[in-house]
């Protein structure tokens, strides 16, 4: 029996419009835009991640941004997880990420705080998704 290999290869995250998140994510966050296919019908298969993390590894995490096209999904946009943050993005550099963060805009839900696991602070993506910013201790 050999040893299993898995890793989330995507997450899906609901978004009102595939070029407004784009821009987002890319302009406020430098995320790097990983894919953008059109699959017709007003579909596309768009995959973002943080900067550089597609060098990392083969088993990197990326985000599926998903248009919403029912009413159930629409009304999940900026809440999938009820409130909660949902994302957490790990930094090698706090304070450089979250200056630049702040100069562009993002909004965030409080000020900067230092807990035993880290440096961090939750900010809102353009739909209101709440995120950790984190720099770990290790």
């Amino acid at each position: 029996m050999t040893n299993a290999q898995q890793h989330i290869g995507s997450i899906a995250l609901v978004v009102k419009d595939y070029d407004e998140a784009i821009e987002f994510y890319t302009q406020k966050l430098n995320f790097e835009l990983v894919e953008d296919t059109n699959l017709g019908d007003g579909k596309r298969w768009v995959l973002i991640s943080p900067p550089n993390s597609n060098r990392a590894n083969s088993s990197r995490t990326n985000l599926l941004l998903a248009k919403a096209t029912t009413p159930e999904q629409i009304s999940a946009i900026g809440n999938q997880t009820g409130g909660r943050v949902f994302l957490f993005l790990h930094t090698n550099d706090f304070w450089r990420d979250y200056n630049l963060m702040l100069s562009k805009g993002v909004t965030f839900n409080e000020e900067p705080r230092v807990e035993p696991y880290g440096t961090v602070v939750v900010f809102e993506d353009l739909y209101g998704t709440k995120w950790d910013l984190l720099q770990p201790n290790n």
